[in-house]
């Protein structure tokens, strides 16, 4: 199926004004019908993907892309696809870290008044027109979620995300926050919701915040284990390399050495 095309200079900003007429609204509706469409065609032989959300602004060098590019690494040489919004920053990281070890690379990107063209480190680059839309496809295909330190986008991303493992629409998956100093602040918050009562007591236990390569790699590590645990007698035919267990002189495919990490 042929891209919906989407044009950086005539953005439709009357969208979210207020009713139109209702052809305009019946023309919007079609076209976020064909990119909805258009995105399930394009990923849905990609496997299972573990998700990168992170800054657009954090380039080579930074810790934060030095770190999402080894994490990304490690995800991508036990066989799953690195899936992030396409851009710049820590998720141009991500995507290369999976072109560095051969692994499936998947941005969908987003079509801005300024401009952010998909990283060139990319095997499946999509855009679209809407937010919504790209969130859905970056949440619709992926079993994990690291989050990296960013800024607003990466903070609807994150709360999305967690709302919907909170209210079951999405079960049981992992987010992982990296950057314990960069999320005190949000944990912090999280932890006087609690005190008040706006969210009950372990509701959140499914974040894990770390502070390296090595014990992000661990947490993945025991939880995709877990979830293969849980998944075992449920018709599921996933390969092998899904769950981490096929070892390899001894240990997993995450406990390897990384050259370069």
């Amino acid at each position: 199926m042929t891209p919906p095309k989407s044009d950086r200079a005539h953005i439709d900003l009357s969208f979210l004004s207020g009713p139109r007429s209702r052809w305009k609204e019946f023309k919007t509706l079609l076209k976020i019908a064909q990119q909805f469409f258009y995105g399930f065609r394009k990923l849905h032989f990609v496997g299972p993907c573990v998700t990168f959300f992170g800054s657009a602004r954090y380039n080579e060098g930074h810790e934060y892309y030095e770190a999402t590019r080894s994490i990304a690494r490690r995800v991508g040489r036990v066989g799953f696809t690195v899936m992030t919004g396409g851009g710049p920053g820590l998720m141009e990281a991500a995507n290369r870290g999976a072109k560095d070890v051969g692994a499936t690379s998947v941005g969908c990107n987003i079509v801005l008044p300024m401009e952010q063209y998909a990283n060139p480190y990319l095997d499946v680059s999509l855009t679209f027109d809407h937010f919504f839309v790209r969130k859905v496809l970056l949440l619709k295909y992926s079993i994990c979620f690291v989050v990296m330190p960013g800024g607003a986008g990466t903070m609807d991303e994150l709360f999305e995300t967690a709302t919907l493992i909170q209210t079951g629409k999405v079960k049981g998956f992992p987010i992982i926050l990296y950057g314990k100093d960069f999320w005190a602040p949000v944990l912090e918050q999280l932890k006087l919701m609690v005190e008040k009562g706006t969210i009950s007591p372990g509701e959140m236990d499914f974040i894990h915040v770390v502070d390296s390569v090595e014990e992000a790699t661990e947490v993945l590590q025991a939880e995709l284990v877990n979830m293969w645990e849980q998944r075992k007698g449920k018709g599921s035919d996933v390969p092998a390399w899904w769950f981490l267990h096929q070892p390899i002189k001894g240990k997993t495919f995450f406990q390897r050495k990384e050259v370069g990490s």
